[in-house]
């Protein structure tokens, strides 16, 4: 909406120019002649302009009006700078403040109007220069832009994650159009439901000779208009291939597509109507630095050879660049095969050391909104970071343990749905960590403080204020007032976590520290222009030596002979239940930390499947 604040900004200040003009003299002066045409050329009252020039009326009207087409402008905005008078001649000096639209910088020069005295009235003397001290007869504005082609986003090697797609840009050479581009503009405007007027003054803007891109069709749409099009005489339609076909994960990428009539005035930056735009994903997120901003030039032309004869201002432009992430596509290729086989499924891989996310894959679900931003209950999962506060407070891993079906502690009854182990047969606190007993981990609700708990929930980043450029849930826990509060954290049943969240937690396990996540390495920031620096990632946040050693040892009991151990090297996780038929794998192999989240099937099978495909894959 930025051309539309602009032009709201400078209806506000005509008030005040008018005030402020009026008032700058007080004895009689040429003042009344300069307030009145700028005012009106500002406003757009061209006739008021006209009427204060000693030239043709109709004549003064149609070049202000052609002004504005040919630099197709947002608003004008003036301020007088001196006014001198010599006798019948008098000089007024202005400064110009042009909105040239489309997210272009102002163009502000510094103008001249000569007056004189005709039958005891001061009017400007009216020639081209009065618009622009280089502006002179036989010649126009106009602007000369040249537009970027869309860049990639690519993987963690620089290779795009998506491929070419065709896009078809209908457009015109306006110097072939003989006096019709009005009515060209009225058929394209009625074909395809664009703004007439902004159509016709990109035309008249642009240099004869260039050919300008009108609108911008995609392969679903461009079919329903093509006859329409080849019907509009004078209407060419370029194919131009963009990269903007999401490659896996393609969720995370992001969706492109053409800006509609409807949605022309919804985007701040380079676009214009029928350009590409970042829809979703990474796409969205980065539009400004894929898109660049356009080059732009105001120049002057010859009216009778259209050859350009001044260049009076330019704007290199932004340059537009790769976005470049974190996307190992092995490894993503070997999540998209796991979780293929299942009903519906999210599944988030890091690097172990780094907190750089390798894969993000889902099967029925949404790879933004679940796997990196979902908000699920943690179930027996949390007990890894139960564990950590549990063995600080001395608990040992060799500590005995009933598993009952059911338990209450605290007033909150808990109940164990796995392979029934009796009340009186007892297992180590390791076991029944890696089995995930529900009831065993609840007994120890009394042997850690609700500060302990939150402390190592805390340290394994749940809750904590990472930045990623998409959606993202880091996790959350209430506070805990009562053992029953502890107890349902210990189980997980009042914690909520995202399968990012908890890749993290055993990635902090497997390497001895936690790190936020990280998606995007090149650049920094979302948004090229934004004015306010992001907040600072958290920092790493390193796992106890002795305690990792326990956790460790555990892991892989919890790993061992369960479907997720497969491939060559040790698989280190837990499985675990979190009600509403959905289970969790969170582990790691090698270097490649994993949670996966699983509806209505196993995530330990999801797991093995994809360091089985891993380990295979070339």
């Amino acid at each position: 909406m930025r051309r539309a604040r602009r032009t709201l900004a400078a209806t506000a200040t005509l008030a005040i120019a008018c005030t402020t003009l009026t008032g700058c003299f007080e004895e009689p002066s040429p003042h009344d002649a300069v307030r009145d045409f700028l005012v009106g050329w500002q406003s757009g009252d061209y006739d008021l302009a006209a009427g204060r020039t000693d030239g043709d009326v109709a004549k003064v009207r149609k070049a202000l009006a052609d002004t504005k087409l040919e630099l197709d402008a947002a608003s004008f905005r003036f301020e007088i700078k001196s006014l001198s008078m010599t006798g019948e001649e008098s000089k007024a000096d202005f400064h110009a403040e042009v909105d040239l639209g489309e997210n272009n910088p102002l163009w502000e020069y510094e103008g001249v109007l000569p007056l004189h005295l005709v039958d005891g009235a001061w009017k400007v003397r009216w020639s081209p220069s009065v618009l622009h001290p280089q502006l002179k007869e036989g010649q126009r504005f106009a602007v000369d832009s040249v537009p970027r082609s869309r860049q990639p986003v690519t993987d963690r090697n620089n290779d795009p994650l998506q491929s070419d797609t065709i896009l078809y840009v209908a457009g015109v050479y306006p110097s072939q159009l003989g006096g019709q581009a009005e009515s060209v503009v009225a058929k394209l405007s009625e074909a395809t439901g664009y703004a007439q007027d902004r159509l016709l003054s990109r035309i008249r803007s642009s240099p004869p000779d260039r050919f300008v891109p009108l609108v911008t069709f995609g392969r679903s749409r461009f079919p329903a208009v093509q006859a329409k099009l080849e019907a509009i005489t004078g209407i060419k339609v370029q194919p131009q291939k963009q990269p903007v076909n999401p490659d896996a994960p393609k969720q995370i990428v992001g969706s492109v597509g053409a800006l509609t009539p409807e949605t022309e005035q919804e985007l701040g930056g380079p676009q214009r109507a029928g350009d590409s735009v970042g829809r979703s994903g990474l796409q969205q997120a980065y539009q400004n630095y894929l898109t660049g901003s356009t080059q732009t030039k105001v120049i002057t032309l010859d009216l009778k050879t259209g050859k350009q004869v001044a260049q009076l201002m330019e704007w290199p432009g932004r340059q537009n660049i790769s976005v470049q992430t974190t996307i190992d596509r092995k490894i993503q290729q070997a999540a998209e095969q796991a979780v293929a086989d299942s009903q519906a499924s999210a599944m988030v891989a890091v690097q172990a050391d780094t907190g750089e996310i390798r894969a993000v894959a889902t099967k029925g679900m949404h790879q933004e909104k679940d796997a990196l931003a979902g908000k699920y209950p943690a179930g027996t999962a949390f007990s890894i970071v139960a564990a950590d506060a549990l063995l600080k407070n001395k608990v040992s891993t060799k500590q005995r343990l009933a598993c009952p079906q059911e338990r209450t502690v605290g007033g909150a009854k808990f109940v164990h749905v796995g392979q029934m182990t009796g009340t009186t047969t007892s297992a180590t606190f390791q076991e029944q960590f890696a089995k995930g007993c529900v009831t065993a981990l609840a007994s120890l609700a009394r042997r850690v403080t609700a500060a302990d708990l939150t402390e190592s929930a805390k340290a394994f980043g749940l809750g904590q204020p990472w930045r990623l450029p998409l959606k993202s849930f880091s996790g959350g826990m209430p506070a805990l007032s009562s053992d029953a509060d502890k107890a349902k954290a210990i189980a997980g049943q009042n914690v909520e976590v995202s399968p990012l969240s908890m890749a993290l937690v055993a990635a902090a396990v497997s390497s001895g520290t936690w790190r936020p996540p990280v998606l995007v390495t090149n650049p920094t920031t979302p948004d090229p222009t934004a004015e306010v620096v992001p907040a600072a990632q958290p920092g790493p946040v390193p796992v106890d030596a002795r305690i990792r050693k326990e956790l460790t040892t555990m892991m892989r009991a919890g790993a061992a002979g369960t479907n997720a151990q497969a491939g060559k090297g040790r698989v280190y996780g837990v499985t675990a239940t979190a009600g509403d038929q959905m289970t969790w794998f969170v582990g790691w192999q090698g270097d490649v930390a994993i949670a996966v989240l699983s509806k209505n099937y196993n995530a330990g099978a999801v797991a093995g499947g994809f360091f089985s495909a891993l380990h295979n894959s070339p």
